[in-house]
């Protein structure tokens, strides 16, 4: 099923940054801190949440 694409979508936002065709970070907001696991070495690295183009949420901000 295809979605229409919202104006209000964060594509259209001043926080989101692409990063290829469809996704992109949202920078609205500090970098998360992400804690896994690998091989027994805890890390921890921090990023944007990454979302979809055609998402939105209630903060949007046009460019």
């Amino acid at each position: 099923m295809q979605t229409e694409t919202k104006t209000n979508a964060c594509q259209s936002c001043n926080f989101w940054k692409a990063t290829s065709e469809n996704n992109g970070e949202c920078r609205r907001r500090a970098p998360q801190n992400i804690v896994f696991e690998v091989n027994d070495k805890v890390s921890v690295e921090s990023r944007f949440p990454v979302t979809d183009g055609n998402d939105w949420c209630g903060e949007f901000e046009g460019k």
